[in-house]
């Protein structure tokens, strides 16, 4: 390359304008993107991030406004050109083909832009295996022909997570978009994916990684963008703005990382949890849960954490043990006998095992309850049904012009916010909140807390699932911390600061 085209940018956005009905989401947005140069693209929830990524990566297209690659002028992308100019995008949902081996989609980029968009009915096998050996082992996964040959749909979320961005290095793409790419990942996974970027950018790739953890962020470095309400509020060196300023930018106004957690739980014990064991995930997990307590669970991947969410939830129910529920022993063998029991469960995964996407809020809303909206002919009460859901909305800051609407329709934070008050509709005893934060912007985040809060001073107990130490420490009573299956250890959250808890999960892990 001469040092002219050296000079030039790799991409800029010059006054990009995007509007959907009643939405105007991006507004006049330019910015310029250098070769070898990390950018973290940060903003709420509906701030005009995803729909940036898409007009980048030829989803879809403006409205007003270029797009220049390399110095050449483009009005607009299909995803074909976008791949041939040398944009990978890894998308939250990750877009792997799950029938497909691992190998399979490491090569697919690179096979629909060799052939125009088709795959081929044959992969150039031996070349495929070396392509995808040296990918893989670039983001600290097996490299060998059986991992190779897994299928994606037996593998786990994060290692999933890993395959998506593997496929990027493969396709030896010149700009990488990383929409949200370590939701899923373990603190050591995390640490590996820092050091792949630090690969990429040392040989020239411009990275656009979209994130919600300041933390990794910082750890990164590079340049900050920040979006709201669709308009470009600041471009720069990350270690120019302090966490609190980028908040503030984000938002458009102050939030503050003192506790959310005030006032103490009640002494009544609401569910008894003795012994409980599934074989091969948890063993002998005892613990109380007391009224209006919240509770937070925490460990590593392997931990044994996110079964145990599962178990308690009639999803994957314990093999022995005992529950003990206000008193009574309880079985738990279906997600039914959870909801019968009144123990909701707001899981991890919210777009596959959470949410109707493409049915009304409304809809989302009542589902626990449909049985109780039924009148005496077996009809749903559509009176009730609408009343309930709007009172839900209202309660829980939803930001919605109509329960008509699709909750696809929503960003992040509001999903969440719906899949919280299809729970809340059956006067729960217990809440089971597995990573309600995950893919959350900050605002969006102090609204959920808040409503946490609101919910214990109620008298639910609530169990909090989470790796994301500083939500548990503004959050939660206790901690427990588990490794291999098992309680490890019991803290006061208010006797921690993150360090402290950073330190012990990391020797636990030990």
């Amino acid at each position: 390359m001469n040092s002219d085209a050296a000079s030039v940018p790799f991409l800029q956005v010059v006054g990009v304008h995007k509007r959907f009905t009643g939405v105007h989401a991006l507004r006049g947005v330019s910015l310029s993107f250098e070769r070898g140069q990390i950018y973290h693209l940060l903003g709420e929830n509906g701030c005009g991030k995803s729909t940036l990524i898409k007009i980048i990566s030829g989803a879809q297209p403006p409205d007003e406004g270029e797009l220049v690659i390399e110095g050449v002028r483009h009005a607009r992308l299909s995803a074909l050109e976008s791949l041939a100019a040398g944009i990978e995008t890894v998308y939250q949902d990750l877009s792997l083909l799950p029938n497909m081996s691992v190998a399979e989609n490491v090569g697919l980029t690179s096979e629909l832009a060799e052939h125009n968009g088709r795959l081929t009915r044959t992969f150039d096998r031996r070349a495929l295996a070396n392509t995808a050996a040296r990918a893989l082992t670039s983001v600290g996964l097996p490299g060998d022909p059986t991992f190779q040959a897994t299928l994606v749909e037996q593998l786990p979320l994060a290692t999933r997570q890993l395959v998506a961005i593997a496929r990027a290095i493969a396709s030896e793409a010149k700009f990488v978009i990383m929409d949200e790419p370590t939701t899923s990942l373990t603190q050591k996974e995390v640490d590996n994916l820092i050091a792949v970027l630090s690969n990429l950018r040392a040989h020239g790739v411009t990275v656009l990684f979209v994130s919600h953890k300041l933390d990794e962020c910082y750890a990164i470095g590079g340049e900050v963008i920040v979006l709201r309400d669709g308009q470009t509020m600041a471009q720069g060196p990350i270690t120019n703005y302090t966490k609190a300023q980028i908040s503030e930018l984000m938002t458009g106004r102050h939030l503050s990382s003192e506790r959310y957690r005030e006032g103490a739980y009640g002494e009544e014990v609401v569910l008894d949890v003795k012994g409980l064991t599934r074989n091969g995930q948890f063993a002998d997990v005892s613990f109380a849960l007391h009224r209006g307590e919240i509770l937070g669970v925490t460990g590593l991947l392997d931990s044994g954490r996110n079964e145990l969410a599962r178990a308690l939830a009639g999803v994957a129910p314990a093999q022995h043990g005992e529950i003990v529920l206000d008193g009574k022993h309880i079985a738990l063998r279906t997600p039914s006998d959870a909801k019968d029991h009144r123990i909701g469960y707001v899981p991890e995964d919210r777009l596959n095992e959470g949410l109707f996407l493409d049915k009304p809020i409304r809809d989302n809303v009542i589902t626990a309850m449909i049985s109780s909206l039924r009148d005496r002919f077996g009809q749903i009460d559509r009176a009730r049904a609408q009343a309930l859901a709007v009172e839900t909305v209202k309660e829980l800051q939803i930001a919605t012009p109509d329960v008509d609407k699709p909750v696809q329709s929503l960003s992040g934070g509001n999903q969440q916010r719906v899949l919280i008050g299809r729970w809340l509709a059956i006067d729960p005893r217990v809440l089971i909140l597995h990573g309600p934060t995950v893919g959350v912007d900050v605002g969006s985040k102090d609204i959920i807390y808040r409503i946490m809060q609101r919910l214990s001073q109620r008298g639910i107990g609530i169990i909090l699932i989470s790796d994301d130490l500083p939500e548990l420490l503004q959050n939660c009573d206790r901690i427990l911390m588990m490794k291999k299956g098992r309680v490890a250890n019991e803290y006061q959250a208010d006797q921690l600061n993150e360090a402290d808890l950073y330190h012990a999960l990391l020797s636990e892990a030990a």
